[in-house]
């Protein structure tokens, strides 16, 4: 019996042995087969070579500066930058690995230790899948499903796909893979928008706990959020074990580690937005030209590129110095010359502010040619069907909203009729910045914020410029007539007679100051914007010729053929202003403005290179004399104050809305300022030999203005912000602005030096020395 239990036991344990290699060969089939079915798309479609060599992620166009920074990025979900692994930093792979594979270079793909480590223990010591399989995941199948059969078949995807990405790329190459392709939140996809974003810094610049923090975030970026409304104690403890593992496995000591973890996160948020950052007018002007390149340029196979995928590198003009230097400036003088604004139109100054001189039934009909004007009338009559009742009665309805101040945005509730009238209280800036010999365009301020206002004062916005056409005028009298800045015209009325200049009224134009008699020389006269020898000089040379020059220096508006023109009727913008002055800067060649020097593809390949567009317009006396004339501007004009040293009745009268003065520059300047009539446009056009840059200021609608000149002339409104400019521009020591003199044709046969006809100035306007007031049209 013993005998046979004994058999039998033995019989027994040889069929569960049987059954276990039964079913552990059947279970090792059944895996073989589900990789083989996997392999052959069974299960669904699995990348190929060229689609691993070529994986599908979407790219931003990144906006490069003339200096080599990114000025910002165009892209809709994806903000991302690919960055080679020689761009990483040594310890922000050291702590990649020490968190998330820390076998990386020992496997090909799967870790198997790992994964069996995750068998045993049922998932409860961590997962098991490493940085190829994250990266594969990423690729090609985002987050698992809730379905433990659909999570099996993706797993054995991964494990197909880390071991062909093994194959495919480099180690290194795997991991700027894995780095480029994360999503850390707050549209910073890829490593080198992260960076950007959280530290404002590249990538080969991030130290440690920065790092430490970037890899922290791969856990979980939603969850391990930094920003302080998110989750910035549970990043700050993530980073911490980063730290950790980082000391565990011997990429850092301890005594780093307890020194890295008791610091803060110190972030420098700096979010990446289409409508936040620098040169923000720029881009946006930036995304029509490329809209039209795109259409213009079509790929190889006939297709079109994609702005906001492909990757495309756009190298600008812009030097993001400069650019700063300016917003800066705008930055600084815009409050103090607002806050002087509301101070003059209080309801008790002014009843109809920010409107001077309107009825209020002419103040009701500009506000509702604006509502037709807007955003909310579109979106109520083409998108919601609403009557123009219905949404002119909404206009009335108070609402929350978010509205722009110097100090900072606020939370209101308000009609929004009544902000639109707040939004007209405003003054803006147009600014823009080239270097006359090249045409580079280096600075472009289109205004003061783009989230509130979007209008751009550069190239969009068309303004009179008031004085600062006057040049225009002399140019034209001192090539056709061959006119010294020395010599003299009678300051006397002048009217020119209507018919005489094919069908015009009569023009008798006056001296803002209603100062007359005497001669004056020319170059007192433009320096003191004295109205009557300009239009001597218009009656002299006619305003064809005038505007033929005009035409020539690239202004595309059109401008009526008539005497006033002279003391500056006509609507002109900054961009058209800035090159056309730029032409007397340069000798007499006009260069078309360049803001894109080429573009390329992600892979390097140039896809445009811009060519040049000059033309020669003026002889090189006929420019510098005009320069020479404009010199006298910041010498003895309305300009002046440039070379103020301070403590003056000038400053004390100004303090409220003076920036950076006393500017306190002595090398030469060309330049010329201009005041529309009731002061509703201020101008400063500013010239050094390799810089031009002009700078406009008011109000949205005509009717917003200052009272009085004082306060609403181009010498207050915006001459500091190009005077706070190049004082910052001096002392940036990276720019390389001139402090030179003009260039001197050596051939110059006009005499510029005017001491040798009249070494004591007999016959000159001599402007006030305490408060000067330009006399402008």
């Amino acid at each position: 019996m013993a005998k046979k239990k004994q058999v039998k036991q033995e019989h027994d344990f040889s069929t569960y042995v049987k059954w276990f290699w039964g079913l552990f060969l059947a279970g090792l089939v059944f895996i073989a087969l589900l990789f083989l079915l996997a392999r052959f798309e069974v299960f669904g479609d699995m990348p190929d070579h060229t689609v691993l060599e070529n994986p599908k992620t979407n790219l931003a166009t990144e906006v490069i500066s003339a200096d080599g920074q990114t000025l910002g990025k165009f892209y809709f979900n994806d903000n991302r930058t690919p960055v080679g692994y020689e761009d990483l930093p040594q310890h922000l792979i050291d702590a990649l690995i020490a968190t998330e594979d820390a076998r990386y270079y020992s496997h090909s793909g799967i870790d198997a230790w790992g994964t069996l480590r995750a068998v045993v223990k049922m998932g409860s010591g961590g997962g098991a899948s490493t940085i190829s399989q994250q990266l594969a995941k990423q690729l090609f199948h985002g987050e698992g499903s809730s379905n433990i059969a659909e999570r099996i078949i993706q797993k054995i995807k991964e494990w197909i796909i880390a071991i062909r990405l093994e194959r495919q790329y480099t180690k290194e190459e795997i991991i700027a893979m894995y780095f480029n392709i994360y999503d850390f939140g707050n549209n910073a996809d890829g490593i080198r928008s992260a960076s950007r974003i959280y530290f404002n810094k590249e990538p080969r610049d991030l130290n440690i706990k920065e790092s430490a923090m970037l890899v922290g975030m791969f856990k979980n970026s939603s969850l391990y959020n930094p920003r302080p409304h998110r989750n910035p104690i549970g990043t700050r403890n993530r980073r911490d074990v980063v730290l950790s593992q980082m000391e565990k496995y011997g990429y850092i000591n301890e005594a780093v580690k307890d020194s890295l973890q008791s610091t803060k996160l110190d972030l420098n948020y700096s979010p990446e937005s289409h409508k936040e950052g620098v040169a923000t007018y720029f881009r946006e002007f930036l995304r029509d030209f490329m809209k039209q390149w795109i259409e213009d340029n079509p790929k190889p196979d006939g297709s079109k590129y994609n702005l906001y995928g492909d990757g495309l590198k756009v190298y600008t003009t812009i030097d993001s110095r400069m650019q700063q230097h300016a917003e800066y400036a705008v930055q600084q003088h815009m409050p103090r010359l607002q806050a002087e604004f509301d101070h003059q139109n209080t309801p008790q100054r002014n009843p109809t502010a920010p409107f001077l001189g309107l009825t209020q039934s002419e103040i009701d009909g500009l506000l509702k040619r604006s509502m037709k004007q807007s955003e909310r009338w579109r979106h109520m009559k083409y998108d919601l069907k609403k009557s123009d009742e219905e949404i002119i009665k909404s206009f009335s309805q108070p609402t929350q909203m978010t509205v722009f101040s110097w100090k900072g945005e606020i939370d209101t509730i308000m009609k929004p009729l009544d902000s639109m009238r707040y939004y007209k209280s405003f003054l803006h800036p147009g600014m823009m910045s080239m270097d006359p010999q090249t045409g580079h365009v280096k600075v472009w301020v289109g205004g003061m914020n783009y989230k509130h206002f979007q209008y751009d004062h550069v190239k969009q916005s068309k303004r009179q410029v008031g004085s600062t056409f006057k040049p225009f005028v002399y140019a034209t009298a001192i090539d056709q007539l061959h006119l010294s800045p020395c010599d003299k015209l009678p300051n006397t009325q002048i009217t020119i007679e209507a018919g005489k200049y094919g069908n015009t009224k009569a023009w008798t134009p006056k001296n803002a100051g209603g100062e007359y008699g005497g001669s004056i020389t020319l170059k007192s006269a433009l320096a003191n914007s004295v109205n009557t020898i300009t239009a001597r000089l218009m009656d002299k040379v006619g305003p064809q010729p005038v505007v033929d020059l005009v035409k020539k220096l690239g202004v595309e508006a059109e401008i009526p053929v008539v005497p006033s023109i002279g003391l500056g009727s006509a609507d002109l913008s900054v961009y058209e202003m800035v090159a056309a002055y730029a032409t007397f800067a340069n000798q007499g060649v006009y260069n078309k403005p360049v803001m894109v020097t080429h573009i390329e593809d992600k892979n390097g390949t140039i896809l445009y290179q811009f060519k040049p567009e000059s033309k020669d317009v003026l002889s090189a006396e006929t420019a510098y004399v005009t320069v020479n004339l404009l010199e006298g501007v910041t010498e003895s004009g309305s300009g002046r104050r440039l070379r103020h040293k301070g403590a003056d009745k000038w400053s004390a009268v100004y303090k409220e809305i003076i920036t950076g003065y006393p500017y306190e520059l002595s090398n030469p300047i060309a330049g010329k300022t201009g005041t529309t009539q009731n002061q509703s446009d201020g101008w400063f056009m500013g010239m050094v030999p390799n810089l031009v840059t002009g700078v406009w200021v008011g109000a949205e609608d005509r009717a917003a203005h200052f009272r009085t000149i004082t306060y609403g002339q181009g010498a207050s409104m915006a001459l500091p912000i190009w005077g706070m400019f190049m004082k910052s521009c001096y002392q940036d020591d990276q720019l390389n602005v001139s402090k030179g003199e003009f260039l001197k044709p050596q051939d110059l046969t006009i005499e510029v030096n005017c001491a040798k006809y009249d070494p004591e100035g007999q016959g000159d306007a001599s402007p006030e020395e305490d408060i000067p007031e330009e006399l402008e049209f």
